[in-house]
């Protein structure tokens, strides 16, 4: 069964993470960045780029441009500086490429992958801080003359720049004044369709984007007046507005498309959000209804602080760790331990300790399996006895170590055994009559449908009042999962007496009562002792009430394991062989890592694609 209670806390946890958290900032995220750019009379354009950046964990920053002699001819004059408070810090130029770029230095250079690279070194490596960079930089020949206009094509932002940016904002001053500003033609291109771009005085062009997202481009298309180009040694002996007017109108009739369905995929959206919100808003209320249906969760008649014996004799260790969890839990692994206690107990099997070198080994036990009829055995207990006769075969004795190497060639024999542990324990306490079977149904059934709430939620996160509703059913039916009562009031009573028994095993040395049970009677708790994965805890106590079980040959013991347990804890013994099996094999249920290899690389910040 779930841990419901688990469940409970953390769809409340998330759910309120999701509603009410921030997004954290990334290890690069731009809060603007501005171009400003001049066209010259040569057909050049000098640029500066202000990054006002966010940056952590990071060495260096970086742009390329891919080289293409039919866009331009070259990039020069790259310099670096840095504005903080008022003071500006130039830059150290080097002249050769670096992987991590020494702090305060910069190159502008073609790299080894044939693009022409500005690099800067930040010297972040393992902080962060707010920075304003500038990059200068000219673009020779970048404007291409025809017999009719000049043009300049441009994209300064390419696809491959991989930060956000919550600004892009950009000035283009032209070399000269135009008569009117109708004689200076404008357009920007970006995928996302959310950029501005004017002219804004006779000589100057200005756009804008907001909230820009990593992989998209920006590129500013402008034609100019021939005349103010005197010399650039892109000349086309052709005619370029109707070209650009034809191409324009495609891709604005493109783009028009595009906005269009985009917003009709938002009212269908919204319209599908709406309806499935109000459908869950009825939902809430009929769940609030069932919740309060339900009857009150069984609480113990009686609060005990402890229990000085078994609450219930005839009890295995797996029953009671069943009931004393509420069936949340079972181990296989702690049962199976106590189990073999109870079967030394009951004289079908002894235990013996192994020595070597003149000193008993405290990480394995002998088994030694004895020739008694089984038919009185609990079927849970008959289990256990049947793998110890599975794992010796012919002899009839095995050690711990066996058990692990048997594990470990048949890994699906833990989760079996796992499986009809728990099958026969939830049999066997709905006969005693402390646990529901049709309510763990129904349990399991509302912690699925709280779950898949829950998970639906966090797909919904775009439209937030859809998010809500669904979060507030995960919460409800979570709850109502967490009310059915699995337990009667008779298997919550029994549950809160093994709560008290095992708090008693645990301080009873503490007691001003000193009426202790026998130390014989102690061999039975030290079964559950184990079960309940104490038994160590509980061994220290007895040698302070009963000092002579230090004697390890004593004669006084009937039973064949209290007394090797002062050297060996057979508990911890037979758990780490089952440990063991489980982390060595390859049944998928956890384990050591294997070998393997990774990998980091270095940031890399952009990518401008100057590209017709």
């Amino acid at each position: 069964m779930k841990n419901k209670k688990i469940l409970i806390i953390f769809i409340l946890v998330i759910s309120f993470l999701l509603v009410f958290s921030v997004k954290s900032n990334a290890t690069l995220k731009l809060e603007e960045l501005k171009f400003d750019a001049q066209i010259n009379e040569d057909g050049s354009m000098n640029v500066t780029e202000t990054w006002n950046i966010h940056i952590s964990d990071t060495n260096t920053l970086f742009k390329t441009f891919k080289r293409d002699s039919s866009k331009y001819s070259d990039i020069t004059d790259v310099k670096i500086r840095e504005t903080k408070n008022g003071t500006v810090k130039e830059f150290n130029k080097i002249n050769r490429e670096m992987y991590h770029v020494t702090k305060n230095c910069y190159y502008g250079l073609k790299n080894s992958k044939g693009l022409f690279e500005i690099a800067w070194g930040v010297g972040l490596d393992d902080s962060s801080d707010i920075r304003t960079y500038e990059i200068s930089y000219k673009v020779n020949n970048v404007i291409g003359k025809y017999n009719d206009y000049s043009e300049l094509y441009w994209q300064f932002v390419g696809e491959d720049f991989e930060i956000d940016a919550k600004k892009i904002k950009g000035t283009i001053l032209l070399p000269a004044n135009a008569t009117n500003k109708e004689d200076i033609r404008v357009w920007g291109h970006t995928k996302m369709l959310n950029g501005e771009i004017y002219v804004t005085d006779l000589n100057k062009i200005e756009f804008s984007i907001n909230r820009y997202s990593s992989g998209n481009y920006v590129e500013i298309r402008i034609l100019m007046p021939n005349e103010m180009i005197t010399s650039t040694k892109r000349v086309y002996n052709s005619n370029i507005l109707e070209t650009v007017l034809e191409e324009e109108t495609k891709w604005a009739e493109e783009a028009n498309n595009r906005r269009k369905m985009r917003r009709t995929v938002i009212y269908v959206i919204i319209g599908i959000g709406t309806i499935t919100t109000l459908y869950f808003i009825v939902k809430i209320f009929k769940n609030i209804k069932r919740l309060k249906s339900l009857e009150k969760k069984y609480k113990p008649t009686q609060k005990l602080q402890y229990f000085r014996e078994l609450p219930y004799e005839n009890a295995t260790p797996a029953e009671a760790l069943f009931v004393s969890t509420s069936g949340m839990y079972v181990s296989f692994s702690n049962s199976f331990s106590a189990n073999i206690l109870d079967l030394c107990l009951e004289k079908y099997i002894t235990l013996e300790t192994i020595e070597k070198n003149g000193k008993i080994k405290s990480d394995v036990v002998k088994i030694v399996l004895l020739n008694k009829q089984d038919s009185t055995l609990k079927k849970d207990e008959k289990i256990t006895l049947d793998f110890l006769k599975e794992v010796a075969g012919q002899n009839n004795e095995l050690t711990t170590k066996d058990i692990t190497k048997y594990l470990e060639k048949h890994p699906s024999k833990i989760e079996k055994l796992n499986k009809s542990l728990s099958d026969i324990i939830k049999k066997e306490e709905e006969l005693n009559g402390n646990y529901i079977k049709e309510n763990e149904k129904i349990c399991n059934k509302y912690t699925t449908i709280a779950i898949l709430y829950f998970i639906a939620g966090c797909f919904a996160f775009l439209f937030i009042p859809l998010l809500i509703t669904l979060m507030i059913n995960a919460i409800i039916v979570g709850i109502t999962a967490y009310r059915i009562n699995v337990f009667t009031q008779k298997g919550v009573d029994e549950k809160e007496k093994w709560r008290a028994f095992k708090k008693y095993m645990e301080e009873f040395s503490l007691l001003k009562d000193k009426e202790i049970p026998a130390l014989i009677i102690w061999e039975k708790y030290l079964v559950f002792a184990t079960a309940f994965g104490i038994s160590e805890k509980v061994l220290k106590q007895l040698k302070v009430v009963y000092p002579e079980i230090m004697d390890i040959n004593s004669a006084m013991y009937t039973y064949s394991y209290i007394h090797i347990m002062n050297s060996v804890n057979i508990g911890n013994c037979v758990n780490s062989s089952v440990y063991s099996a489980i982390g060595s094999s390859g049944s998928g249920a956890g384990g050591g890592f294997s070998g393997g290899g990774g990998g980091g690389r270095r940031p890399v910040v952009a990518e401008a694609d100057a590209k017709r």
